[in-house]
C-alpha cells in the first residue's frame, strides 16, 4: 500500500536524524534555554530577516495555535477566522475551550477575504454596545490555507490594511510553510510573511521533522511572558534541544524549501494525471494538497493499493478525497498512481 493521505505519516527526513544521532550523547539544559535552541532561533531571524523577533520551538501545530491565541487575548475577544480554517474544524474547540470565541466567516477558496474582515470589524467599533459583544482582536490565517489554496500578495496587502485600520492582530498558521512557499504561482516569500504578520508558525511536522513548530512573533505586544503560557498550554518540551537540532538542520542549505519544492512538483504531476483523465477537483489547489471528486468505483478501484484522505460525500456517486504528497514522497510511487489513474 501507497500512503498518500497527509504529509505526516512518514519519520523524518535522513539528515534530520543524522543531526539527532549525532548529537546523543551530548547533555543540554532543558526547556529550549541551549545553544542548539538559540542557534536555529538565529537562523530563523536571518532567513526572515527579522532580528527583532523573538522564536520559541513547541512541540506541535495545535499547541502552537492554542498558545499563540490564548496568550494574545483577553476573555472578551476573539479570533476571526474562514469555516474551513484548522481551529475550528480540526483541533477539537481547543481555542474555544480555553474561552476565546471563533469568528468563522464563509470565505473563499478556503480563504478569508478582506471584504469580510472589515465588516466584522466595522459592527464592533461602531457599536455603542461594545461590553455586550465579542471584539474581534486576532486574524487567522493559514499559508497554505486546509484546502491547499495560497493567499496572494494582493490578498495579504488588502487584509494588512483592515486589520491596521481596527488594530488587530495577524496570525499566519505556517503549519505546512514550505509546501505554500513552493505552490504554483506564489508571489510570496517567507520574508513577507513575517512583514505582515504579528506572529506565525514554521511547520516543522508536516516539513520534513518528526515534530515540532516554530512560532515567530514580531510584535513586541505578543512577546511579554509567552513562555510562561507555552508551559501552561503543554507544548514546552523539556528536551528542547531535539527541536532547536531539527530546526537547524532543516535550514541548512535552504533544504526546509527544497523539500517543499519537491513535494509540490509531485502534486502537480499528480493533478495533471487526474485532469488528462477528466476527473474534476473540489479546489483549484497550487501545494501538495489535492482534492478529487471520485465516483465510488473509481475510489475502488485507486483503494487498493492506495491510502488517501476522504473528506466528504459530493453526491450519490461521487465523494471528495485527498492526496497528500510531503518530502518523503518518491516519483516512483507518484508514476505508479499516475498509471493507475489513467487505468480509472
Amino acid at each position: 500500500m501507497i500512503r498518500l493521505n497527509n504529509d505526516y505519516c512518514f519519520g523524518a527526513h535522513p539528515n534530520i536524524l543524522n543531526a539527532l544521532s549525532s548529537f546523543n550523547s551530548e547533555s543540554n539544559p532543558g526547556y529550549g534555554l541551549d545553544e542548539h535552541c538559540k542557534e536555529a532561533a538565529e537562523s530563523i531571524k536571518n532567513i526572515c530577516s527579522l532580528q527583532n523577533a523573538d522564536v520559541h520551538f513547541v512541540v506541535g501545530g495545535t499547541q502552537a495555535n492554542l498558545t499563540i491565541i490564548s496568550s494574545a487575548l483577553r476573555a472578551y475577544q476573539g479570533v476571526m477566522c474562514v469555516k474551513t480554517g484548522h481551529i475550528n474544524g480540526h483541533e477539537t474547540g481547543a481555542v474555544e475551550n480555553c474561552g476565546f470565541k471563533i469568528i468563522a466567516s464563509e470565505g473563499k477558496e478556503g480563504k478569508i477575504k478582506s471584504e469580510e474582515i472589515e465588516k466584522i470589524a466595522f459592527e464592533y467599533a461602531e457599536s455603542n454596545i461594545k461590553e455586550h459583544m465579542i471584539e474581534p482582536k486576532m486574524l487567522y490565517i493559514s499559508f497554505p490555507t486546509e484546502i491547499g489554496t495560497i493567499y496572494t500578495k494582493k490578498e495579504l496587502e488588502d487584509i494588512k490594511k483592515v486589520c491596521q485600520k481596527y488594530g488587530i492582530y495577524i496570525f499566519v498558521d505556517g503549519a505546512r510553510l514550505s509546501y505554500g512557499l513552493a505552490g504554483e504561482g506564489n508571489d510570496v516569500t517567507i520574508e513577507y510573511i513575517a512583514d505582515i504578520s504579528d506572529v506565525f508558525t514554521i511547520g516543522g511536522t508536516k516539513c520534513g521533522l518528526l515534530f515540532g513548530e516554530a512560532v515567530v512573533i514580531t510584535n513586541d505586544e505578543l512577546k511579554k511572558c509567552f513562555r510562561h503560557f507555552i508551559k501552561q498550554k503543554g507544548a514546552m518540551l523539556a528536551k528542547g534541544w531535539l527541536l532547536g537540532i531539527q530546526f537547524n538542520e532543516i535550514f541548512k542549505d535552504g533544504l526546509y524549501f527544497k523539500i517543499g519544492k519537491n513535494a509540490v512538483d509531485l502534486a502537480l504531476d499528480i493533478k495533471k494525471a487526474f485532469v488528462k483523465k477528466g476527473i474534476k477537483f473540489d479546489s483549484d489547489s497550487p501545494t501538495n494538497q489535492q482534492f478529487v471528486i471520485l465516483s465510488d468505483s473509481q475510489l475502488e478501484k485507486l483503494s487498493k493499493k492506495y491510502f488517501y484522505e476522504y473528506e466528504r460525500r459530493f453526491d450519490d456517486k461521487h465523494s471528495v478525497v485527498r492526496f497528500c504528497t510531503s518530502w518523503a514522497t518518491t516519483k516512483s510511487d507518484v508514476n505508479e498512481l499516475i498509471s493507475d489513474i489513467m487505468e480509472l
